[in-house]
Order: C-alpha cells, then sequence, then structure tokens
C-alpha cells in the first residue's frame, strides 16, 4: 500500500501499491478483518448489494474518524465479479466528521449488474475540514 501525504492539513490518500497484490478490502473475506491504518483504517463496508430493481450496485460505508481533527472523507469502491472482473465503479464523501464521530454513507455504482458482486475499497483521501 502506497500513502501519500498524511499531515493533518494535508490530504492522506492510500492507493494499493500494485494492482496484482490484493489490499482493497473486501467484504467477503474470510475470518476477521486485520486492522488498517491511517485512513483506509477509518472506513469499513458494512453492506454490498445489487438493488433488484434498478440492478445498480451500492456499498454501505461507516466512516469513524480516528485522527485528532474534525476531516472531510472521498471514498472510492469499485464493484467486481466472481472472476475478479470490475463492473462498475462509485465514489462516497462525508464533510466535517469530528474526531471519534461516525458517518453512515452509500457508494453508489450507476451500472446495471446482474452478477453477485464484491465491494471493495480501492481508495480513501482524509483531509482536515
Amino acid at each position: 500500500m502506497l500513502t501519500v501525504g498524511g499531515g493533518d492539513d494535508e490530504p492522506e490518500r492510500e492507493t494499493p501499491a500494485s494492482p496484482s497484490q490484493p489490499t482493497a478490502r473486501e467484504t467477503s473475506a474470510p475470518g476477521l478483518p486485520q486492522e488498517e491504518s491511517g485512513a483506509r483504517g477509518d472506513v469499513k463496508i458494512t453492506a454490498c448489494e445489487v438493488d433488484p430493481v434498478t440492478k445498480w450496485p451500492s456499498a454501505e460505508l461507516l466512516i469513524t474518524n480516528r485522527s485528532s481533527k474534525a476531516s472531510n472523507y472521498i471514498v472510492n469502491v469499485e464493484f467486481v465479479d466472481a472472476s475478479n472482473k470490475r463492473l462498475s465503479e462509485a465514489v462516497a464523501a462525508s464533510n466535517g466528521v469530528a474526531p471519534g464521530q461516525q458517518s453512515k454513507v452509500t457508494a453508489q455504482g450507476l451500472d446495471q449488474i446482474t452478477a453477485r458482486i464484491t465491494c471493495r475499497i480501492t481508495d480513501v483521501t482524509r483531509y482536515a475540514s
């Protein structure tokens, strides 16, 4: 995982170090998830589904601000099928999350999907509000 930035006033972005390394968080991962540090560790996927009517994918996210300052978050999510093929992506944002406060947001994709999906966090940006 590559971390860019990190000061409380500077955006902190976390992205996978290499596309071949599975560093994104998945809801279908067996066992207990490992605790991640930095901004990525502040975000958890709580639900991953395809709407039965619209066929749009969505990921419910819980953001917990573990930093020392009120922060804004931008979370990128991808939706993949069983063969790891990316089917869609979405972005969710939450502003002014106080230290220790939680925020529930939805990353809503707009592509129609009929396959079973897995949701993965691909990027988290946190910066002081």
